[in-house]
Order: structure tokens, then sequence, then C-alpha cells
């Protein structure tokens, strides 16, 4: 194994160790040293990789969130219709967090605390840019309600968050008519419903 590749496995333990960690123990009781210990690195390892917590947390967030734009996307044409578009981003962002469990709840973490700084956050948006041009362009054909992005994503993906969590805890079990009724109540949500 070559000296790059040991570096390369020795920050991937540390990011997969923090995402390990963070989500269940939250972000303050997640010391170094126990980053450290799970990942199998001396404390001083972390150092060379990261300034510090702050800078690792900020990293793995920028990270996760870029390999969960990255899936969501993956098949998405700009030339699709709005509806179209829409659809295969949102059952791409659910099957995402419904097999990429660990990695979306440590972004629900992050989206939900103070724990990542506006500079990390903001670059975690960007990687979100082809859902907000398909909304503004959504917004231009009169097709998706005229409201600003926060609110179009918290009617229509953060709906996903809480039914991730609520099959994690085994309170229900989504299926293919779930995910259907889950993705027409988002739909419904955000589009101009003509009378």
């Amino acid at each position: 194994m070559t000296k790059l590749q040991k570096s390369i496995d020795k920050r991937n333990a540390l990011i997969k160790a923090t995402i390990e960690l963070v989500n269940n123990n939250g972000f303050h009781a997640t010391p170094m040293s126990k980053i450290a210990k799970m990942a199998n690195v001396s404390p001083a390892t972390i150092y060379l990789y990261f300034e510090n917590k702050q800078d690792l947390v900020n990293q793995t967030y920028i990270e996760v969130k870029a390999k969960y734009t990255k899936y969501a996307f993956e098949n998405y044409l700009e030339s699709m219709s709005v509806e179209a578009g829409f659809e295969l981003i949102w059952k791409r962002i659910a099957d995402f967090k419904l097999n990429e469990c660990k990695n979306a709840m440590f972004l629900a973490q992050c989206d939900n605390t103070p724990m990542i700084d506006e500079a990390s956050r903001q670059e975690g948006i960007k990687h979100l840019q082809p859902l907000l041009d398909l909304w503004a362009r959504g917004i231009k054909e009169g097709i998706i309600k005229p409201m600003s992005d926060y609110l179009l994503y918290a009617y229509s993906i953060n709906p996903l968050s809480f039914l991730m969590i609520s099959q994690k805890r085994g309170a229900f079990k989504l299926n293919d008519t779930n995910i259907q009724e889950a993705y027409e109540s988002a739909w419904n949500s955000i589009r101009v419903i003509n009378k």
C-alpha cells in the first residue's frame, strides 16, 4: 500500500468515525479522542488533516452533502419537464435517505443544529443548485408556487428526514406505496393547483 493510499485511508476513517459518533452521541458529546480511537489513529494524526473539531465536522458535512447531491442528480437532465425532473430528484433523495441512513442522519443533524459554520452551510447549498434551478424554472413557468427555496425545501424534501427517522426507530415501514404517496404529497405542497 502506498503512502498516499494510507493517508487517504486514515482521512476516510476519521470521516467515517465522525459520522458514526455524531449520529450516536451528538456533536458536543463527540470528543476528538473518541474520533481518533474509533478511526484507529493517534489523536495527533487528526491535526494532519483537519485544523480542529469544527473543521473536521465542516469538511465531513461538505463531503457527505456532495455525495448526497451527486446521487440525487445522477440521472437528472435539465431538458426534463419541471414535474418529471422534480419526481426523479425527489425519489433519488428518498432512496439515498432510506439506503444511506448513516450519511442521511448526519446531514439531518447538521441541518437541524448550529454545529456547521455558515460558510460550510453555504458550500453545501451550492451542491443543491440543480434543484434550485429547477424550482426557479417551475416558478417562472407558473408550475411551482412562488415561495422561497427554504419553504420549498421544508415542504417537499424535509419530510423525508422525518420518515427516515421514523423507519429507523421501527415506528413506520416505508414501502413503494408509501413512497409514492409521500412524493405526491410533496409535489402537491409546492405545485400551483389550477382552480
